[in-house]
C-alpha cells in the first residue's frame, strides 16, 4: 500500500460498511488493516439493515472518538451516514462516501428498511461522493443527484463495478488518492491525531 503520511497516516478514520460489512477482500477492509488505529462501526444485522439501528450505532461509534473523524463509508453506509448527518450528527472532519446504492433500483436488497427515500439535506462536514460508470446498484447520474443534494464533491471512478471486493480493486489505490485529496481539502485546522 502506498503511503501518504502527510494526510492519512495518524487520521483517526471510521469505516462505515454497507450490507454484508465488508469482507476479507474489500478495499474498506484491507485499508483498515493498514491503520490499526481506524475502526470500524458495529451492525448488530450487516445483512438484513435497519435504519433504526444502525443510526444510533454510527451514533456511537463516533462518538468513541476523541477528535473529529473521517467517515469512509461504502453502498449502503453511505445512506447510514447521509441519515444520521441530518440528526444534529457529532463534529466529522470529512466523509468519503463511495457507491451509493439506488433505494428505488430494482437491486436494492429487500431486506433492507428505513432506507427508502435518501435525505436531501446538506451534509454538515466537507464529502465526495465516488461513483462506478457501471455500478448496477446505481447510476452515475443518481449519484451525482446525491452529491449536490449533500453538498458533496463528485468524482467517477470509472467502470469497476460497485467499487467493492467483486471489482477487484485490492487495495483501491486510486481510492486512497481521492481519500487524501479529500483530506487536504478539509479544513486544515482541525487536528488529525
Amino acid at each position: 500500500m502506498p503511503s501518504h503520511k502527510t494526510t492519512i497516516d495518524g487520521v483517526r478514520a471510521l469505516v462505515v460498511p454497507g450490507i454484508g460489512n465488508s469482507g476479507p477482500r474489500h478495499w474498506q477492509t484491507l485499508w483498515e488493516q493498514h491503520h490499526p488505529h481506524w475502526q470500524r462501526v458495529q451492525q448488530r444485522d450487516w445483512d438484513r439493515p435497519v435504519l433504526a439501528e444502525w443510526v444510533p450505532a454510527l451514533e456511537s461509534a463516533v462518538a468513541g472518538f476523541p477528535a473529529p473523524v473521517v467517515l469512509i463509508a461504502h453502498s449502503m453506509g453511505c445512506l447510514l451516514v447521509a441519515h444520521w448527518a441530518q440528526r444534529a450528527p457529532l463534529p466529522v472532519r470529512a466523509a468519503l462516501l463511495v457507491a451509493p446504492p439506488d433505494p428505488q433500483a430494482a437491486v436494492f436488497p429487500a431486506t433492507a428498511r428505513g432506507f427508502e427515500t435518501v435525505p436531501s439535506g446538506r451534509l454538515p462536514f466537507p464529502s465526495l461522493v465516488v461513483a462506478s460508470s457501471n455500478d448496477p446498484f446505481g447510476s452515475v447520474d443518481y449519484a451525482k443527484r446525491c452529491a449536490a443534494e449533500w453538498g458533496s464533491v463528485f468524482a467517477e471512478a470509472g467502470a469497476i463495478g460497485h467499487i467493492n471486493a467483486e471489482s477487484g480493486l485490492g487495495e483501491w489505490p486510486d481510492g486512497l488518492i481521492l481519500l487524501e485529496r479529500l483530506l487536504a481539502s478539509s479544513c486544515s485546522s482541525v487536528p488529525t491525531t
